[in-house]
């Protein structure tokens, strides 16, 4: 258990110019009070969030632009970003097993999508299938 992000997505992230990425805003999700931002949890709660902000990338651009994302980005987006963090994250952090780890990346994926549900449900109705579709797609995955 460590610190995290609490809020990870690619809006809370930059390219550089020598191709660098560069985090931004360690506030946490502001909607929760302060010292539930501040508890250690499991860094697997961010790289839920950014797999689920994959998610998001394709759907919008076909809700903003008409226009689906190029097939199978958002698996080759995934499977990137899942391949850099294992071969870089201490495995201490680690549920024991690469089967503890997917089976507890799909809990937080889903907990991420459930919240993304009401959020939208809230701002962006138009946006709600964003996140059912990905609810379903967990519910639909075996648990490793």
């Amino acid at each position: 258990m460590i610190r995290h992000h609490g809020d990870f997505h690619l809006g809370q992230t930059l390219l550089s110019r020598d191709g660098d990425w560069v985090i931004l805003d360690f506030e946490g999700e502001p909607a929760r009070p302060l010292l539930e931002r501040r508890r250690k949890r499991s860094p697997l709660r961010d790289v839920a969030g950014m797999l689920r902000s994959f998610a998001y990338v394709a759907s919008a651009s076909e809700l903003q632009r008409g226009a689906p994302a190029p097939e199978g980005w958002e698996a080759a987006a995934r499977e990137t970003f899942l391949g850099a963090y294992f071969d870089t994250v201490e495995p201490t952090l680690l549920p024991a097993g690469q089967a503890a780890t997917e089976k507890l990346l799909q809990i937080f994926e889903l907990e991420k999508a459930v919240y993304e549900l009401r959020y939208e449900l809230n701002n962006r109705p138009d946006w709600v299938g964003i996140p059912v579709r990905g609810i379903l797609r967990l519910l639909e995955e075996p648990l490793a």
